[in-house]
């Protein structure tokens, strides 16, 4: 017991370090500054080109859910996330131990080419979100929790990251031993965080592109992923980028829609009103669309620019951070039950 407490203390004094050290040393493989700018570009693009024009780009709520990026992707770390999952993964070891298990993994991604593993990685991660997605709609308990983020009225970029802490427990939670046994590594995962983080942003959105050029867009960043890979110069290296941006935005925009999620296609997840008979809700694709079209709960009927957002009892939904943040506790006297 004592040990789980010196790692449970440990953890939190090793994190507030990292977190220092993420703010005062900005870096190409800082996620701190990732985040910031990606948020920044998405912005910058949503007040030049919106597609709902009459959307302030200070939407409703919009500084809220800035505090929601951070709060969910550092605070709450350095609160407690960080800390208790670090006991709850070394207790999972020793019990794993106790049976004679000592390594979890089962496929060694690592001895494969880095394009591949972050492939395999990205898409084995996504389509375990996916179900955890539909089981946070599925589940009176987590959808609770879930409703923070259906709480949104107004769509935009910085909608992505509005979410019940609890989300982040549950997530994290049960990809553990998918990823663990896949041996994805902490330099992959943050490749493949730093692209989805990009995805979402774009998928929530106030923004309508061509598919020729989101398409283009999602091959250039893979291509890029693709060719720092490779031992050439740096002329050849963008040169290659830009033959991957062209062919995405040629060969594979009539199908980029049934691949990658989209603004068009996520709007209708947020739907107020969904279709007859799927009240647990459609299109749960984080970065992908494909498992929506082959589970079959893809629904885009037409362009929903205009749809209202939310769900039945939205409007009497707790308002502020530290009510919505005790939502599902059933601690919250405003919340509805």
């Amino acid at each position: 017991m004592l040990d789980y407490l010196n790692t449970f203390l440990g953890a939190y004094s090793g994190y507030a370090s990292y977190l220092w050290y993420e703010i005062t040393h900005p870096s190409w493989n800082n996620y701190f500054y990732w985040l910031i700018g990606v948020s920044i570009f998405f912005f910058a693009v949503e007040v030049l080109i919106p597609w709902r024009k009459n959307q302030a780009a200070f939407r409703r709520d919009f500084w809220m859910d800035v505090f929601y990026m951070f709060f969910n992707f550092f605070l709450f770390s350095l609160i407690i996330y960080n800390a208790a999952s670090s006991v709850v993964v070394e207790f999972f070891h020793d019990a794993l131990g106790l049976i004679g298990i000592t390594n979890l993994v089962a496929l060694n991604v690592q001895e494969w080419p880095t394009w591949a593993h972050l492939v395999l990685g990205f898409f084995v991660r996504d389509f375990i979100q996916w179900w955890i997605h539909r089981l946070l709609h599925y589940s009176p308990r987590l959808w609770e929790f879930h409703k923070v983020h259906h709480s949104v009225q107004e769509m935009g970029f910085a909608a992505h990251l509005r979410y019940h802490w609890m989300e982040n427990v549950v997530y994290r939670s049960l990809e553990y031993i998918p990823l663990a046994l896949i041996g994805i590594g902490l330099s992959d995962f943050f490749i493949i965080h730093i692209f989805t983080l990009a995805i979402g942003h774009y998928n929530h959105s106030n923004l309508s592109l061509p598919n020729s050029i989101s398409s283009g867009i999602i091959w250039m960043l893979i291509g890029a992923f693709v060719v720092i890979q490779l031992d050439v110069t740096v002329f050849a290296q963008l040169g290659l980028v830009g033959a991957f941006a062209l062919i995405g935005a040629t060969a594979f925009s009539p199908f980029i829609k049934y691949i990658f999620n989209s603004p068009e296609m996520h709007i209708w997840h947020h739907s107020y009103e969904l279709p007859e008979g799927r009240e647990t809700g459609i299109n749960f694709g984080l970065s992908l669309a494909i498992w929506d079209y082959v589970f079959g709960t893809a629904h885009v009927p037409y362009d929903g620019r205009d749809i209202q957002l939310g769900f039945p009892g939205v409007d009497e939904f707790p308002e502020t951070f530290i009510q919505q943040e005790l939502h599902g506790f059933n601690l919250n006297k405003d919340a509805d039950s």
